[in-house]
């Protein structure tokens, strides 16, 4: 399994969950996991609700990935809200049950504060979260012992394990941002606080994000960047997407989806869009697709065919 900070030759992939909310969701998950981990991801990250509303059930689907796959999980870290003290005791929740790779947000206010309140807690941005898993994780494992090759019971000390910290990133733009210039300040600075991947949000061109790939190494960025897609299947699915994302209408997949007069069809047309945008990315260079699941394996397992990235016979009906 390698490491999700080190370039490969090969495209990754990798997949996104979230933390089901009942016994029912949870049993359907199982289910559609089994698939995903089949399919051989780079990781599986799994979101966490505003002001750590799903955190038990974030962290149960976390462990099953640990004790149960060979599948790295991911776990979503929001700041927005939180003390210091609180986000150290989480941060230390995660890597006491053994997980080493992080998404950090800095997330939206709880509902009904606004951006202009003042108390919305000690962390002010997804950087400063980035520095506090670091110092976390170096308080708590401070160093390992290595075997020393040759001399059987010898041991060196070395540096504790290393975390993974992904951060997000915006091709069209932050919500609150006022320019490119100040989405590539802002990512940069993150890399500079100890993030080593960045994951995009959703998109519907190549070139949005082979743009913002470009401006970004032009302003220093170097880590990997990689590009977060959706199938999207529906109307509804579609207009929830932009709801959530801010971003424009694509207006051919909107229309294309009106169109459809059945849901099979709709499924299909959202299915070869996403596979398009898949194999203009790859062609462009990316390394790699995220690829936001919706706890559901068909959609982005086909996707994954279709961009060549997997072999969908070894996957279990």
């Amino acid at each position: 399994m390698a490491d999700v900070t080190e370039s490969t030759t090969a495209p990754t992939f990798s997949f996104e969950l979230y933390p089901p909310r009942n016994a029912a969701a949870d049993a359907a998950l199982r289910v559609e996991l089994a698939r995903l981990v089949a399919a051989g991801p780079e990781f599986i990250s799994v979101t966490y609700g505003a002001n750590g509303s799903t955190r038990g059930v974030s962290l149960d689907v976390l462990r099953h990935l640990l004790q149960n796959t060979n599948v790295k999980p991911m776990a979503h870290l929001t700041c927005v809200g939180s003390s210091y003290a609180e986000a150290s005791r989480l941060i230390r929740e995660f890597l006491d049950s053994g997980v080493t790779s992080f998404l950090a947000l800095r997330g939206d206010p709880p509902a009904g504060v606004s951006e202009q309140d003042v108390d919305l807690g000690d962390l002010g941005s997804a950087g400063e979260l980035v520095q506090l898993i670091h110092r976390v994780q170096k308080e708590r494992e401070p160093f390992i012992q290595h075997d020393v090759p040759g001399f059987p019971g010898a041991k060196r000390l070395g540096g504790g394990r290393k975390v993974t910290i992904a951060v997000a990133a915006f091709p069209n733009g932050h919500p609150r941002s006022r320019s490119r210039a100040q989405d590539l300040d802002t990512l940069l600075a993150k890399e500079a606080a100890g993030a080593n991947l960045a994951i995009t949000q959703l998109f519907f061109e190549p070139d949005d994000y082979l743009r913002f790939v470009d401006d970004a190494r032009a302003a220093g960025v170097t880590m990997r960047i990689l590009p977060g897609i959706m199938p999207v299947l529906s109307v509804a699915r579609l207009n929830r997407m932009l709801e959530l994302s801010g971003e424009s209408a694509p207006l051919q997949l909107l229309a294309e989806l009106e169109r459809a007069d059945s849901p099979e069809a709709a499924s299909a047309i959202g299915i070869e869009a996403c596979i398009r945008l898949a194999r203009g990315l790859l062609d462009g260079g990316a390394p790699g697709i995220h690829l936001y699941t919706f706890n559901r394996s068909e959609a982005p397992l086909a996707v994954l065919g279709g961009a060549g990235l997997l072999n969908t016979t070894r996957i279990p009906a």
